[in-house]
């Protein structure tokens, strides 16, 4: 066995192990969240594309989220801005990042474990950008007030997020770090509003996963130090006097 081969099997081999058996039973219909995210954003895009003036007005109406708006109707906007490509970019690109990173999710996770974790690494990126402009360019991963006319990452930072945690969960460190260090280059390369979302949504994954890892420490701890209730072993091996002993024949 060649040592790719070998690297391989060590850093995707549970994940494999984890989605081969769902989808040669289940097929597609494993996954009817991720089919359902990837139409839906379709649809959007084709509304804000092809839809004229009206259809880009509506999408960003109940979509669109910018650091500019109020905060309680950035935060309704928000579960929906997940389905909200950057009309400038294509589509295509962003559908099939979502059908493989929340098909994995969906399998190994579940549809509702899923959709928490995208939800949070967006929030995280919609709230970043409110912070980062109250900061100033001047200030650490600060914004230009000019960033807060500009529609959030939509799908993108959940997908980051969703992508980190699926390798810190079946132990792809490699691939996680191979991520958050690609989010890393972009700020540097490209210093723009999407990437330092990105940046915040991997923090708030991040996050996620401490506080999941210290869960299922303190429960394996707890089931250790309970035990099963009863009496400790000796009790089970005390001496029998002659009555107790004629009983049991």
């Amino acid at each position: 066995m060649s040592t790719v081969v070998r690297w391989a099997r060590a850093e995707w081999g549970r994940l494999y192990v984890a989605v081969r058996e769902p989808l040669l039973r289940r097929r597609w219909r494993a996954l009817p969240m991720t089919l359902g995210v990837v139409c839906l954003t379709a649809l959007v895009q084709l509304t804000q594309i092809h839809a004229g003036h009206q259809g880009y007005r509506f999408v960003q109406n109940i979509g669109g989220v910018r650091a500019e708006d109020p905060l309680w109707l950035a935060l309704l906007r928000t579960p929906l801005s997940l389905f909200v490509p950057a009309p400038d970019l294509p589509v295509w690109g962003a559908l099939a990042q979502i059908l493989v990173v929340f098909g994995l999710a969906e399998i190994c996770l579940g549809w509702w474990r899923t959709l928490t974790i995208a939800y949070v690494a967006t929030l995280a990126g919609t709230l970043y950008a409110r912070v980062g402009i109250a900061v100033g360019p001047a200030g650490f991963l600060g914004l230009p007030g000019t960033d807060a006319h500009v529609v959030d990452t939509g799908p993108s930072a959940a997908v980051v997020g969703l992508a980190v945690f699926l390798g810190w969960r079946y132990r792809a460190y490699v691939t996680a770090g191979a991520v958050i260090v690609a989010m890393v280059v972009e700020v540097v390369v490209k210093d723009n509003l999407a990437g330092k979302e990105h940046l915040a949504a991997i923090v708030a994954v991040l996050v996620l996963c401490a506080g999941s890892a210290l869960r299922h420490r303190r429960t394996a701890g707890a089931s250790a130090g309970v035990g099963s209730g009863l009496p400790p072993i000796r009790s089970w091996r005390r001496r029998r006097g002659p009555a107790q002993r004629r009983s049991w024949r």
